[in-house]
């Protein structure tokens, strides 16, 4: 059966199926549905958990045989498998095999974030016939006002639609920073109605700024978002280092993308083969369109000079240096 995260509890109360695959595209929604799965998997007496993580090279044969030799002395367990990625060909096949004829005693839960066309693929389809497909869907920028005014009204506090509204523009579309303020909201004003004012005074600026927004924002070409979470990080009191880490991580694996994209090899297999995750290979496909190796060695270069200043081994100002440096990658083209 498919099914959705806010549907999940409903059929886990009506008693548990033997193998569940949790995915979609918002991270939050898989995070709780997944949590939902292991609370009902302990109130049923599956009481060990084992974890695996799905990568390239891992080991099917090994879990297949430490599954099937199961003590006649030994618990109930859950065997939860998390990927980063399109599982291969050898992993769909095994989970597959799994999802159809899973081990005696035991609980199999699947995680990971998929593309939409590989909802459609056969082991998959496994899961959805021989146990249950929670897909998370997106919860788009128009329709986060209702989730955030649901949300609230879970724990006993009621918005108005304005106060809802500007509590979305606050969290810019971030499904996470919304349910953190959600959860704020709660703790600081339960059993409250707010109003425009209430949020803006309860709530603090929730731009949300971090590194990796600053690194996504940039490869992404959205130069304007990129230049204001530089800004935010900056007010913060963030280190110019950190900052530089997190832009020159991206800015290495766009290089070695570059390097091997092309011949017989599609971009979905290099980003599998250089360990490019899902939640970056937007940005970095996106930066690929706008540079050339010539362009993405410049940017190295520059991030390398930048680190030197911030270091004080170059006359200079770091912030001045990463901001041309975000600016670029972005796309902008900077005067001389």
């Amino acid at each position: 059966m498919r099914t959705t995260p806010d549907a999940l509890p409903a059929g886990l109360a009506r008693g548990l199926r033997s193998a569940y695959l949790v995915t979609g595209f918002e991270p939050l929604l898989i995070a709780e549905a997944a949590a939902a799965v292991r609370q009902a998997a302990r109130a049923a007496g599956y009481a060990d958990r084992e974890v695996h993580f799905v990568e390239r090279g891992f080991d099917w044969d090994e879990l297949l045989r430490d599954s099937a030799n199961l003590s006649l002395f030994a618990a109930r367990r859950l065997i939860e498998l998390k990927f980063n990625s399109t599982p291969d060909a050898e992993s769909q096949r095994a989970l597959a095999g799994l999802a159809a004829q899973p081990p005696a005693d035991t609980i199999l839960l699947v995680t990971g974030e998929l593309e939409r066309k590989s909802l459609g693929t056969q082991w998959v389809k496994s899961f959805e016939d021989h146990g249950v497909l929670v897909v998370a869907q997106v919860v788009e920028r128009g329709a986060l006002p209702g989730w955030i005014r649901d949300r609230l009204a879970q724990q006993g506090v009621r918005i108005e639609p304005a106060a809802a509204q500007l509590l979305a523009d606050r969290v810019e579309g971030n499904l996470l920073a919304a349910q953190q303020e959600v959860e704020r909201i709660g703790l600081l004003m339960p059993g409250a109605t707010l109003g425009p004012e209430d949020v803006a005074s309860v709530v603090a600026d929730s731009a949300r700024y971090d590194v990796f927004e600053l690194s996504a924002a940039a490869f992404a070409g959205n130069a304007s978002r990129a230049l204001r979470v530089l800004s935010g990080l900056r007010s913060e009191g963030q280190e110019p280092p950190l900052i530089l880490w997190a832009l020159v991580q991206d800015l290495r694996a766009l290089s070695r993308v570059a390097m091997r994209v092309g011949g017989q090899r599609s971009l979905d297999e290099v980003f599998r083969a250089e360990q490019v995750w899902s939640n970056r290979q937007g940005p970095i496909r996106a930066a690929l369109s706008r540079h050339d190796r010539r362009r993405i060695d410049a940017l190295i270069a520059a991030a390398a000079r930048a680190d030197r200043v911030a270091k004080g081994s170059l006359r200079g100002d770091a912030w001045v240096e990463i901001e041309g440096l975000v600016a670029k990658i972005a796309g902008v083209r900077l005067a001389a």
